[in-house]
């Protein structure tokens, strides 16, 4: 039995989610031809397509706790794991993510599948690499009229940005975020690896973009011991940050 079923993920259709996904309960899906699904949180306040770093799925600690949060401050969390991560959870053999078109092809059809399926606007996000490539989309919903909207992308949050690989600064991901109108949150450990303090001061953000610094926190947000800090309290923080971000959009949006 595969990790999935073990944890309750049930076999659906596509055509079937429009009578499951506003229950408001926590479900787990496997969408055919989509991948695995778990719905968290009632959209009062907007609802999030969530997606994972390159190294852990949605069922890690960070981002169960993460979007735990997110649900918790009335925002519908829909987080995926792309096709590469479903083969991780039920061979658990490790293996790296596809080039990145490929990954952000299957996150444009998950939006595609699940925009219209409720009322309020759907937001972008994700962790680390997940982030990267929700920023790569709404770039691109931007400049293609993406999802049918007149205004594309409502917005990005992005828990850990992968400014650049450790240790090579000079290798900026952000070519992209010119491209950015909507609003963006990053949320980034002042220790992060992938882009600390020092490294981002002189990148340049979209206009629309806001930045957040962990305290001490590194990629997972996690503190060094001796800051006296905890790693859940930081990842709450985060969190509780974001959801308010999409809050205060959507009413600003509501009028």
């Amino acid at each position: 039995m595969s990790l999935y079923a073990e944890l309750g993920f049930v076999n659906i259709g596509p055509d079937e989610l429009p009578s499951v996904i506003s229950s408001g309960t926590k479900q787990r899906f496997i969408v055919d031809g989509y991948g695995p699904l778990a719905i968290s949180g009632i959209p009062k306040y907007g609802r999030i397509l969530f997606a994972h770093g390159a190294g852990a799925g949605h069922l890690s600690d960070f981002m169960r706790q993460f979007v735990a949060t997110l649900a918790g401050h009335g925002l519908q969390v829909l987080a995926i794991d792309f096709p590469y991560m479903q083969q991780v959870y039920e061979q658990g053999k490790r293996r790296p993510p596809p080039p990145v078109k490929q990954t952000l092809a299957h996150f444009s059809a998950w939006y595609e599948l699940l925009h219209p399926l409720g009322e309020t606007p759907l937001w972008v996000g994700g962790k680390s690499m997940g982030g990267r490539i929700a920023s790569m989309f709404a770039s691109e919903a931007f400049t293609s009229g993406h999802a049918n909207s007149q205004n594309g992308c409502p917005g990005v949050v992005v828990a850990g940005y992968p400014f650049h690989p450790p240790r090579q600064p000079q290798k900026l991901r952000v070519t992209h975020f010119s491209s950015i109108s909507c609003p963006m949150l990053i949320l980034q450990g002042e220790r992060d690896p992938f882009g600390s303090v020092g490294e981002v001061a002189g990148c340049s953000l979209p206009a629309t973009a806001q930045l957040m610094w962990l305290q001490d926190g590194d990629h997972d947000f996690k503190p060094r011991r001796a800051s006296g800090l905890k790693h859940t309290i930081l990842i709450d923080e985060a969190a509780t940050h974001a959801a308010f971000f999409v809050r205060a959009h959507h009413t600003v949006a509501a009028g």
